[in-house]
C-alpha cells in the first residue's frame, strides 16, 4: 500500500514545483515547468541549462541558483519534458555568450534535447551539448548502460563556476566533457521505490536478504543481486571498480559523492563515505571534495550511488568557489 502525502496523482509535479518556488523565493523563480535562477537576470556569461523528469528530488531543480544551473526544465514523474520546452529554456537562458545544455543519458532526455538542439541551431543560437553517462558495469556479465546518475550534479557547479570566470562556451563545454570522462558511478539498491502516481512497486528487493549492484533508477534491469553486506564490504566491492575505471593512482586527487537513493539514512551514508575515504587514502589518493546526502533520489528507494571523479588543481579550485542553491550552499 502506497502512503504518500499528495493530493492527486495528476497534479503531483505541478504542486511540488509551486511549493518549491514558495520555499526558495530568494533563489529561484518557478514558471510552469521551468525552474529559473534569480541570478540569471544579471548574468553576463555562458549559461547552463538541463532537464529531466521529476520524482528524483532534490535533483535537478534543487541545484538551480547562483554558481550552478541557470534553468532546469522539469518533466512529469520519471518523464522528460518536451523538446519544445527545452528549446524555450535555451532561449530564456541565452545572454549572448552561448548556452551549455547538459543532458543525462536516458532515452527521453536524449530525445528532448536532440530536438531542442535542432531548433536552437535553426534559430542561429550558439549552443553546445554535453551528455553525462558515468555509470559503469560492476561485472562483465552486466549490461553496459552508461546511464547518467548523480555525478552530474557536482559537474554542474564546476562548469558553472568556470562560466562565472568568463570562460567561453567552447572552454566550458570542454571542461564539462573532461569532467564526464573522469568520473564513474555505481548504484547499490536494497529496497524498491513506489511510483507516486500509480502506487506500483519497482521490484521485490525488500522481500529478500539481497542487495542489487548496478540497479536502474526506475526499476530497469541490468544489475546483479548479491547477499546483503556491511558498509566496508560493499565499499570493497565497488570502489576498486571506480578507481580502476577512471585510472586513479597514488598522488592523485579525487572527489567522492555518496548519494542516497531516498530511504537511506545519513548515518549509513556517513559510514559509507568514511569507508570510501579510508580506502582511497590507503591507495595514496587524496579526497579534496565531496557531497554526501540525498542528491538525486528515486522516491523512497533504499541504497546509494557511489560516484568518484578524478580532480586536478583547476577542478578543485572551481569546486571550492561560492554557490547558492536550495540544496548546495558555500560562501
Amino acid at each position: 500500500m502506497m502512503k504518500k502525502f499528495i493530493n492527486a496523482p495528476e497534479t503531483v509535479t505541478d504542486e511540488e514545483l509551486i511549493g518549491m518556488g514558495l520555499a526558495f523565493p530568494d533563489i529561484i523563480e518557478v514558471k510552469d515547468h521551468f525552474v529559473i535562477s534569480k541570478a540569471l537576470a544579471d548574468a553576463d556569461r555562458v549559461t547552463v541549462v538541463t532537464c529531466g523528469g521529476s520524482g528524483h528530488e532534490p535533483a535537478q531543480k534543487g541545484y538551480v541558483g547562483e554558481g550552478m544551473l541557470d534553468i532546469q526544465v522539469d518533466g512529469d514523474i520519471f518523464a522528460a519534458p518536451s523538446g519544445q520546452l527545452v528549446f524555450e529554456a535555451l532561449k530564456m537562458a541565452d545572454k549572448g555568450h552561448g548556452v551549455l545544455l547538459l543532458t543525462l543519458d536516458y532515452a527521453g532526455d536524449q530525445l528532448a534535447c536532440k530536438q531542442a538542439m535542432k531548433l536552437a541551431k535553426k534559430a542561429g543560437m550558439n549552443v553546445a551539448q554535453v551528455v553525462t553517462g558515468e555509470e559503469i558495469r560492476y561485472s562483465e556479465e552486466m549490461e553496459d548502460n552508461h546511464r547518467g546518475l548523480a555525478g552530474s550534479v557536482a559537474m554542474y557547479h564546476v562548469v558553472a563556476a568556470a562560466a562565472r570566470e568568463g570562460k567561453s562556451l567552447e572552454e566550458v563545454a570542454a571542461l564539462a566533457q573532461k569532467y564526464t570522462d573522469q568520473m564513474a558511478s555505481i548504484t547499490v539498491k536494497v529496497t524498491d521505490a513506489t511510483h507516486p502516481q500509480t502506487g506500483a512497486s519497482f521490484g521485490d528487493l525488500q522481500d529478500t536478504d539481497q542487495m542489487e549492484i548496478g540497479a536502474g533508477q526506475h526499476g530497469e534491469g541490468g544489475g546483479i543481486r548479491v547477499p546483503m553486506a556491511s558498509s566496508k564490504e560493499t565499499v570493497a566491492m565497488i570502489a576498486p571498480k571506480l578507481v580502476e575505471h577512471i585510472g586513479l593512482k597514488s598522488g592523485d586527487k579525487a572527489f567522492v559523492m555518496i548519494n542516497g537513493c531516498g530511504a537511506t539514512t545519513m548515518m549509513e551514508m556517513w559510514i559509507v563515505y568514511k569507508d570510501t575515504v579510508e580506502y582511497l587514502n590507503s591507495l595514496g589518493i587524496e579526497v579534496v571534495g565531496n557531497m554526501v546526502g540525498e542528491i538525486l533520489t528515486v522516491q523512497e528507494a533504499g541504497g546509494f550511488q557511489m560516484n568518484i571523479a578524478k580532480y586536478d588543481d583547476e577542478m578543485e579550485r572551481l569546486w571550492n568557489s561560492p554557490v547558492h542553491t536550495p540544496f548546495l550552499f558555500k560562501k
